[in-house]
């Protein structure tokens, strides 16, 4: 399942981040990391941006960015 995938209010563990290039150094410098935990907080209604919370703080990450992370769903 990718980030992007998941609705606002649901968490997933962060396993692959499948980018490559310039937008994974920038992802990385983010906090967006293998073992994180990733909160979708809302999606905008066209679906893009999505919203997300990572080590306490807020990001917007595109919908085609948030594709690019593999995550696991946490309960």
């Amino acid at each position: 399942m990718t980030l992007a995938r998941l609705k606002p209010g649901e968490s997933g563990k962060i396993t692959a981040i499948g980018v490559i290039g310039p937008l994974r150094r920038r992802l990385m410098d983010m906090g967006v990391l293998v073992g994180e935990t990733v909160k979708v907080v809302k999606v905008a209604p066209l679906g893009d941006p999505i919203e997300v919370t990572v080590k306490s703080y807020q990001l917007s990450l595109r919908k085609q960015e948030a594709e690019g992370i593999a995550v696991e769903v946490v309960k």
